[in-house]
């Protein structure tokens, strides 16, 4: 089997990417010193910095094609280190069709997770993804919205907003079932509305993380939260439930910004937990 697909119970999930970003650690997590890194610095670049994936996932479930989250797109505007814009590509090459998918859903509102929701010709737009709902959560996008006219957030302008406008559109608010395997989780922190998906099928259990965790190493750094968590505290409470709860039920951990495919799970050494690729 390729290892880009992984199952829980009937549950097929195909890891997608839309390229990568880097960061020096010092600009991500700006509250954490720079000796805190030294038991870590395996898990960096050779220059030292982070570097994320830019992944999407796609679930099928209950004859449902379900994908989480569409990446960066392509503009990487302000983001120097950036690689995006290769979803559609990479879809392509697993062999994934646009027009198959009936439901997108949006983990959070930040731009490297909503780029490819719309494509643009001229002044018209279409849903990138034809036939799909596209799902997103409701605290988020009072919040978002209300931003569109800044410059930094002018991507809700052009991959959100137009959501509402084509009628593909469905806000998200509280735990809600996607299908009988599949269910949205509130994990909120990074942003307002931050959503997980749970997969539960056949006995198996599975976590798409969206955004609660960037680096395995938060799966034991719980309290170390980035500077684009909107509540560093919220977000220090959800990553660390989030994380107990994955362990004690064996769950496969499933990240977007983990190093591609994204697929793990959490063990215990010598007192500590660590996120363990498959």
């Amino acid at each position: 089997m390729h290892d880009y697909l992984a199952t829980v119970g009937n549950v097929a999930i195909t890891s997608l990417s839309d390229g990568r970003l880097q960061f020096p650690p010092g600009d991500f997590f700006p509250s954490i010193p720079e000796e805190a890194w030294e038991p870590h610095r395996d898990k960096l670049l050779p220059d030292g910095k982070i570097v994320l994936n830019i992944g999407s996932f796609l679930l099928r479930s209950d004859g449902k094609a379900v994908l989480v989250d569409t990446g960066l797109g392509r503009s990487s505007r302000g983001l120097e280190e950036a690689v995006g814009g290769l979803l559609q590509k990479d879809m392509k090459s697993k062999g994934v069709r646009l027009d198959e998918i009936d439901m997108v859903v949006t983990t959070h509102l930040h731009r490297d997770h909503v780029g490819w929701n719309l494509v643009w010709d001229g002044d018209v737009c279409r849903p990138t993804f034809p036939n799909a709902r596209y799902l997103v959560p409701k605290a988020d996008w009072d919040v978002f919205t209300r931003r569109a006219g800044m410059d930094m957030f002018s991507y809700i302008a052009d991959q959100v907003l137009p959501l509402e406008r084509l009628g593909v559109l469905e806000l998200v608010e509280g735990e809600q079932a996607l299908t009988s395997e599949l269910t949205a989780l509130p994990t909120p922190g990074h942003t307002p509305g931050h959503t997980s998906v749970i997969i539960s099928s056949q006995g198996e259990r599975g976590v798409i993380l969206g955004d609660v965790a960037h680096i395995p190493v938060q799966a034991q750094e719980t309290d170390w939260s980035p500077r684009a968590d909107t509540n560093p505290d919220l977000s220090r409470v959800t990553r660390r439930e989030l994380m107990e709860r994955m362990e004690i039920d064996g769950s496969l951990v499933v990240s977007g910004h983990f190093p591609a495919p994204g697929y793990g799970r959490l063990i215990r050494l010598k007192g500590r937990r660590y996120w363990r690729a498959l």
